[in-house]
């Protein structure tokens, strides 16, 4: 290996090692329902999707209202300027930390479930906050209230060059 390409695994394992150190701890901004920032850090919030900050969700109305926008309000909210714990868990494949979060012990993720602002991502949460999101639907809460695309497939259709308006109404939205 020459010295460039030495030089280069050298940065990349510092800051991976940055990444993932043992546990971020202060105040975090919101970035939207599912990320946070601490430390000039960039947080994936572990085993959950919420929805995008241009995601538009139906309401129990069947009226539009801005779901990714109320998920990163509500949780800005409940943080309230308290100390964020976060422990990491992985790198994403945007560099972004993924990590369990947790304010005065509750785990971020799974308020956010609870409160039907954000889906259990079972791919990654292996059934970890299910029966948060089974409460959440059978008591009606957030997404629930209403009908609504799931995040993955959302960011899908705004790859495929799709407007958010259309997205968001998908002839797929979860009832």
């Amino acid at each position: 290996m020459d010295s460039r390409h030495s030089a280069v695994a050298l940065i990349l394992a510092i800051l991976s090692s940055a990444a993932l150190a043992d546990q971020f701890v202060g105040q975090a901004s919101v970035i939207d329902g599912d990320t946070l920032e601490m430390h000039g850090v960039r947080i994936r919030l572990w085993g959950i999707d919420a929805p995008e900050s241009s995601q538009l969700c139906r309401g129990k109305d069947s009226l539009q209202y801005r779901c990714g926008a109320q998920a990163a309000n509500e949780l800005d909210a409940f943080i309230a300027r308290r100390p964020v714990n976060c422990v990491p868990v992985s790198l994403d494949p945007y560099g972004r930390t993924v990590a369990t979060c947790s304010v005065a012990g509750r785990d971020l993720s799974e308020w956010l479930v609870h409160s039907g602002l954000a889906l259990d991502w079972q791919q990654y949460s292996k059934g970890r906050y299910h029966e948060a999101q089974r409460e959440a639907e059978r008591a009606g809460q957030g997404l629930w209230k209403g009908s609504y695309v799931e995040p993955w497939l959302y960011r899908a259709c705004i790859r495929a060059s799709g407007k958010p308006s259309a997205c968001s109404d998908d002839a797929n939205a979860h009832p």
